[in-house]
């Protein structure tokens, strides 16, 4: 891979500042440091010390753009660039040391288009990163989406509904169709990953159902970069205006938008 440029490095250098973090915590949570923001959605004080370590990175270098992050930071700036970041996207796996987490940061410019990001995963110091029409990369070797045609091998990754439970139907009929048509399913616990192991055709597709753009942005990038597609659930590639998201190569992205046109449609 090329040298990256200034705005990818200091993702990085967030990335991994936050991921040091995470390990020295991790398997060390008392209950005091949890709490409920939310029915079934938890944060940890592990949580808000990543954010910090990544604003506070991100700000010292990139002082003029805003920042959106998950654990309720907003910084605005005069650039229109915005950094939407989740400094630790799988916090229910964290809490049980469940080991499937990641940090995920990505910068979106003014015209809405994804211009850099990382997704890391710290206990496997698995580095994924991607820069606007540079490629994506693994710990900086290039990565692509799988290039598997036949159903019966795909390895399909998903989120399960776990707050909103009026289309569960919707998701269990898909899921069903997809089970069938598939080798199997993972649920990993952690979007940014989810969308990561696609863009390096560990996963050959991924959906789901109404995430946060701290879940996505970094993922939805990776993917573009390493040759793949990702749309929302209309096929719309603005995936941004009603966050959820389709993604894979090119078999298995309209073999996952056919099915959820029949039961989200």
């Amino acid at each position: 891979m090329e040298t990256a440029g200034p705005e990818l490095q200091t993702a990085i250098s967030a990335a991994r500042a936050a991921g040091a973090i995470m390990l020295e915590y991790f398997g060390k949570l008392r209950d005091i440091e949890i709490r409920a923001k939310e029915s079934k959605d938890f944060v940890t004080g592990v949580d808000k010390a990543c954010e910090d370590a990544i604003v506070k990175t991100v700000s010292e270098n990139f002082p003029m753009d805003s920042m959106f992050c998950e654990e309720g930071t907003i910084v605005k700036g005069s650039s229109g660039r915005t950094w939407i970041v989740d400094p630790l996207d799988g916090t229910l796996n964290f809490i049980h040391s469940f080991p499937v987490f990641s940090v995920s940061i990505a910068l979106q410019g003014e015209n809405g288009d994804l211009l850099a990001g990382v997704v890391y995963q710290p206990l496997l110091q698995e580095l994924f990163t991607a820069e606007k029409g540079r490629g994506a990369a693994l710990n900086g070797e290039k990565i692509r989406v799988s290039d598997r045609s036949d159903r019966e091998s795909f390895l399909i990754g998903t989120g399960l509904p776990f707050r909103e439970y009026h289309y569960l139907d919707s998701y269990v009929g898909m899921l069903r169709e997809v089970i069938h048509d598939s080798a199997g399913i993972r649920r990993a616990g952690s979007a940014a990953i989810d969308l990561a192991y696609t863009a390096c055709g560990r996963f050959d597709g991924f959906w789901e159902y109404r995430l946060f753009p701290w879940d996505f942005a970094a993922g939805v990038l990776l993917i573009r970069e390493a040759g793949g597609t990702v749309t929302d659930f209309t096929g719309d590639s603005d995936v941004f205006k009603r966050c959820s998201i389709i993604a894979g190569n090119g078999t298995t992205h309209p073999f996952l938008l056919d099915k959820a046109s029949l039961h989200f449609g």
